[in-house]
């Protein structure tokens, strides 16, 4: 071993991943072993050095001691290494495999865990790779560990982040349906529930819950299928007997949905320390009802869709259709905050199991002028898929596209970018007319679709806001869906349907679509009935004295509309007029405190504009500057713009990002959050649909929107 790292002896090289490599050492001071983890590669990239800072500024100031405490983060030849406690033992992973478990012990790390979880939640920290590989046993004390903080979120609420089941965060056999990018939720500390379930599931039956090793299948396993209770004989490989007690606690953990799962730590650890003391007075448990005594005082508001059953039927009937072999075209209107783009994303369940693809693209009101801009957004972001599958796949796409394209592939580069990643160079194409080779494009397009829809993989195409599409795109979107002989393409369009009149272009588009046989369909959404908002309301609070009148007040102000109707509940609970009294176990308001704040007079904007002004005076400058810039953004440009560093612009939007005011795209919204001023130069920070800018360069999208002006040059 060549490596040295001041003021420290590596003494053997414990485990080496795909990115870090960890170490046992000794601190030459005192002698003192340590454990040491540091990146694999000798020059780095700037993401895996901020993983490593992130980790331990998320670890350091926490005084819990079922965390392994770090010592400190030391400049390491080209990057880092964290420096930690050794502490005796070995990994759950390793007591798996080579030793037998009793149900009291079972039981004990059971608790040691849900213990650590409810410390760790309290501090606004969500683990995100909970599993027996990151979690230390001291097998003579008893002692556990909890490690790996590495993708850890100080956020109480994340989006995830859509993408190769392969270059998912986390560990996907361990990962919770909805950190999949495919469940239509944001993640939040319940995900650590699911992966907690994965792993007590193991430790009692020595195997995984879903035994499949190809990741889109494992993906569907998470979202649709239910396991085997690890009380059946059937999986019952560690213990004789699992006691039923215990296998209804383990399939609460692995519920689909985060609202039927446990709602707090405290919750879990009353079930589990109910059976541990059944057992040893009793030897078995009886009588037991899983999350009895849950009683959470977080104020979540139920992600679930409510009073959407039939419209999300129909949308899922489409999608059947179509990977059956059609094509068609599916709107969803409603006014705004109607909930029209939560109601088209319940789709990704389907898809997986057909393992069809998914691809957005979102009209800009003030970019109508760049043509395509959408769909052009939509396949970037198919391409970048397709960049993250393996030397093997990559190449049969490139024989695919190769012969779709013929010796036209220019042309979609020349919009696409991207595109000549998977293809490589083409030879230049012959210049044409302005309507020639805008009828050139149209076609190749076409073709270049078509490589995308067939029975192996459908494909689901879903652009909103199409009340702002420009004329090219709608153009385009009429050629396409007028073929006949497309297959396996559902495109989903939503738009606002109080914003377009019979005369609008995508009106006069979709009756030309309709006249050339094509399937259109039309989902239109309307406000939730007095019934729906009374149910969201009971599910968020678990009360049912007193829910009536309170639903009613809140229904008759919000119109039924769900945006409004969440925003004004999170507002409420802000301002302390919906309050959790924990001796009780039930959420308090009184109607006519509510009615007197004249809360319930504002409007949607009005009442978003309440809540922005609760942040400080930067933070708002900040977001000002940054709607100006679009609804979405670049940290380097808006820094520019506010005239700061990239490191002070992050800063001043952080507030804002934990009030969910903003959205990161990815998980690169750390990076400027852990360097110092110095360090930050060059820093990127993307929110909504700028993420799929990411790898086209400045060159490639002047040599994109070049081409696509002279594609609609007028002759």
């Amino acid at each position: 071993m060549t490596a040295t790292l001041s003021g420290y002896q590596l003494l053997e090289t414990l485990h080496s991943g795909s990115k870090t490599v960890i170490y046992r050492g000794r601190r030459k001071t005192d002698n003192l072993s340590v454990i040491i983890k540091t990146l694999l590669d000798e020059h780095p990239l700037l993401e895996d050095i901020a993983r490593l800072r992130h980790e331990y500024q998320i670890i350091e100031p926490l005084q819990i001691s079922g965390i392994v405490k770090p010592y400190e983060l030391k400049n390491y030849q080209h990057g880092l290494a964290l420096v930690l406690e050794d502490i005796p033992g070995c990994s759950l992973k390793e007591l798996i495999a080579t030793q037998t478990t009793t149900l009291i012990i079972f039981l004990k790390v059971a608790i040691n865990l849900a213990h650590i979880l409810g410390q760790l939640h309290a501090k606004h920290i969500i683990h995100k790779d909970i599993k027996p590989h990151n979690i230390l046993i001291d097998p003579h004390s008893g002692e556990v560990k909890l490690i790996d903080f590495s993708i850890s979120s100080r956020l109480d609420k994340e989006n995830p982040i859509l993408s190769n089941p392969n270059l998912l965060e986390g560990t996907l056999a361990y990962m919770s349906p909805e950190q999949t990018g495919r469940m239509n939720r944001a993640i939040d500390f319940r995900t650590d529930f699911y992966s907690l379930g994965v792993t007590l599931y193991e430790m009692l039956t020595g195997t995984l819950p879903f035994h499949t090793t190809d990741p889109m299948e494992l993906v569907h396993c998470h979202i649709a299928k239910t396991p085997v209770a690890p009380c059946q004989e059937t999986v019952c490989r560690v213990l004789e007997e699992v006691p039923e007690a215990i296998s209804a606690i383990i399939l609460k953990l692995l519920a689909k949905t985060a609202e039927e799962r446990y709602q707090s730590a405290w919750g879990l650890k009353a079930d589990l320390e109910e059976c541990l003391l059944e057992i040893q007075a009793t030897g078995k448990i009886v009588n037991f009802v899983p999350g009895r005594r849950d009683k959470s005082g977080h104020f979540l508001i139920p992600q679930k869709l409510y009073g959407r059953k039939a419209e999300v039927a129909t949308l899922m009937a489409a999608f059947e259709r179509v990977a059956g072999g059609s094509s068609e075209i599916m709107l969803v209107s409603g006014y705004s905050g109607i909930g029209k783009t939560c109601v088209v994303h319940e789709v990704h369940k389907p898809i997986v199991g057909a393992r069809g693809y998914f691809i957005a693209g979102k009209f800009d009101q003030f970019k109508r002028d760049i043509p395509y801009a959408s769909l052009i957004q939509a396949f970037q972001s198919l391409i970048q898929q397709l960049l993250t599958e393996s030397e093997a796949q990559i190449q049969k796409w490139k024989d695919k596209l190769l012969t779709a394209l013929g010796e036209n592939g220019q042309v979609i580069i020349d919009v696409i970018p991207e595109v000549e990643l998977i293809i490589g160079q083409q030879p230049p194409v012959t210049q044409l007319g302005a309507t020639e080779s805008q009828n050139r494009f149209n076609r190749i397009f076409g073709q270049f679709i078509g490589v995308f829809t067939t029975k192996d993989h459908p494909l689901v195409l879903f652009l909103d806001d199409l009340q702002w599409a420009d004329s090219a795109s709608l153009n385009l979107i009429e050629l396409l869906m007028k073929n006949s002989d497309r297959q396996y393409l559902l495109l989903i369009g939503a738009y606002r349907d109080n914003e377009v009149s019979p005369t609008h272009p995508l009106m006069m588009s979709l009756e030309k679509i309709q006249k050339a046989d094509a399937v259109v369909n039309n989902i239109v959404l309307s406000p939730l009935q007095l019934t729906d908002v009374e149910a969201l309301i009971s599910d968020t609070l678990s009360n049912t004295e007193g829910i009536e009148q309170l639903a009613e007040l809140l229904f008759h102000k919000t119109a039924g509309n769900p945006f409004f109707l969440t925003q004004l509940l999170k507002t409420l609970h802000q301002e302390d007029f919906l309050t959790y009294n924990f001796q009780s176990g039930v959420w308090q308001w009184d109607l006519k405190d509510i009615q007197a704040i004249g809360i319930t007079d504002l409007n949607v904007v009005e009442l978003t504009a309440r809540n922005i002004r609760k942040l400080s005076l930067e933070t708002q400058k900040v977001l000002k500057l940054a709607a100006c810039i679009g609804n979405s953004f670049n940290l380097d440009v808006l820094a520019i713009v506010n005239e700061a560093s990239s490191l002070k612009t992050a800063v001043q939007l952080w507030s804002a990002l934990q009030a969910g005011l903003i959205l990161p795209l990815n998980q690169d919204y750390k990076i400027p959050l852990v360097f110092a001023q110095e360090e930050s130069s060059g820093i990127t920070f993307r929110t909504y649909a700028q993420v799929t800018e990411n790898r086209t360069t400045e060159t490639q999208r002047t040599r994109r929107n070049k081409s696509l002006r002279g594609i609609l040059r007028k002759s």
